[in-house]
């Protein structure tokens, strides 16, 4: 029988890698969390996120370097942010690429738009790398952590679990019985 910690050891780092070609954050927090529970090694899972962001981004930027015009025909609301981060490109091009994979609803949509500018691919790439690096360290220390709180709050619970089953219980009985007294 396999259990989910062998499908996660047999199968996380190209779960890891696929997730962090789309979006990523949700499945490098989980892979963060599964390095601490020793399914996954820690820098592991930091070179793959590292890596398949890196790559994720660079086809995006690609996507909008070559099909620019027809992706943001497609996607109006590309078209209406593509001025504004124009400017903020022509004006904090570094930070920007760094930051635009920490920013909601820029994860994709900021390497396409990039890559409708005339930075260089070059330029975009290097940082592009930095901003892979620390948004892996970031993003999979915060699953770390999230690992070893959950340790501590369920180590904690487990002198009350009981307590609290019968608490649970008891408040599910009581919204049964008030949901059947209001039907009378």
């Amino acid at each position: 029988m396999t259990t989910l910690g062998t499908l996660i050891e047999t199968h996380g780092y190209w779960v890891l890698a696929l997730g962090c070609l789309l979006e990523g954050e949700t499945v490098l927090l989980l892979a963060g969390f599964a390095a601490h529970r020793g399914y996954l090694h820690p820098l592991a899972v930091i070179a793959v996120a590292s890596a398949a962001g890196f790559v994720g981004d660079q086809f995006y930027f690609w996507l909008g370097r070559r099909h620019g015009a027809a992706v943001l025909a497609r996607w109006p609301t590309l078209l209406q942010r593509a001025e504004r981060v124009h400017r903020l490109i022509d004006r904090h091009h570094e930070a920007m690429i760094v930051a635009m994979r920490f920013a909601y609803g820029l994860r994709i949509a900021g390497p396409v738009l990039i890559g409708t500018t005339t930075l260089p691919a070059l330029r975009f790439a290097a940082f592009n790398a930095v901003g892979a690096v620390l948004w892996a360290c970031l993003i999979g220390a915060l699953g770390w952590v999230f690992g070893h709180a959950a340790e501590v709050v369920f180590s904690e619970v487990r002198h009350v679990e009981g307590w609290l089953l019968l608490g649970l219980a008891a408040a599910g009985a009581l919204v049964w019985w008030l949901r059947k007294q209001g039907k009378h």
